[in-house]
């Protein structure tokens, strides 16, 4: 997002320089995936080794990748702001696109059995990660009682997140996949704090489409026959949900535009 200021000198006109913001306007520490991590490190010991767990912040820009296929795991990424896209290539070289992850979700962790990172991670816009590398959280787990819990509490997360990847590849109308990924996309940010009811898509028509197994002409058809039924209405990349209910039952399968 770019703001302009205005600069002025006392003998030339009024100069509009444009001044970035802040790169990384981050989630709140509590909405954050790795929140019991840190609150578990933090809760009865020195606050330092915090340092040990969060290694890095780094903030990446938009296409800009976190990590490739094949690179050697290094560290887990908890998203603190801005948006990434996983994806995979299949056995014929395609692109498949494997998952969409916002503001207080952890990357990388299905990395840890091969001791290296299976799909491509790349961020969307303008992204703020903080890296926990995985051999300060082995250092760090055999000294702190409940730690290897959490990490198994959000390992659990990545799986209930893949379960409804394939639930959302069963459904047979285009119209119950798109609903099911807004519905589902709004859960999330609820779940991290975020407003619910209106927010940005940084991803493609192209991306949705390939990640919903659908063609981008049928997922922009579908967003149009939405948007005339009143379920959500749209501004650029700005999606706003004025149906919930109604779309809670179509992505069950309860209901249809027609």
């Amino acid at each position: 997002m770019i703001t302009t200021t205005a600069v002025v000198t006392s003998t030339k006109p009024v100069k509009r320089v444009k001044v970035a913001e802040t790169a990384c306007a981050p989630i709140a520490c509590k909405d954050c995936g790795i929140y019991q991590l840190c609150l578990t490190v933090g809760g009865d010991v020195d606050l330092s080794l915090l340092d040990s767990l969060v290694k890095n912040r780094r903030t990446y820009k938009r296409g800009e990748l976190i990590y490739r296929i094949g690179e050697p795991y290094r560290a887990a990424f908890a998203i603190r702001s801005g948006a990434v896209k996983t994806s995979v290539l299949t056995d014929d070289g395609r692109v498949q696109v494997t998952g969409f992850h916002i503001p207080g979700e952890v990357l990388g962790l299905n990395a840890i059995i091969n001791d290296r990172y299976n799909c491509e991670a790349r961020a969307l816009e303008t992204t703020c990660v903080c890296e926990v590398p995985f051999d300060h959280y082995e250092e760090l787990a055999h000294g702190i009682p409940g730690l290897q819990h959490q990490m198994l509490k959000i390992m659990s997360q990545e799986i209930v997140h893949n379960q409804e990847m394939m639930l959302l590849l069963g459904k047979k109308k285009a119209e119950e996949r798109l609903a099911t990924f807004l519905v589902n996309l709004s859960r999330r940010l609820e779940r991290h704090g975020r407003p619910a009811l209106e927010f940005k898509l940084s991803m493609s028509r192209s991306d949705i489409g390939n990640y919903l197994g659908l063609a981008e002409e049928t997922v922009c058809r579908v967003i149009t026959r939405f948007e005339e039924s009143s379920l959500i209405s749209t501004e650029r990349r700005l999606v706003r949900l004025g149906q919930m209910d109604r779309l809670q039952a179509m992505a069950a399968g309860r209901s249809s535009l027609e």
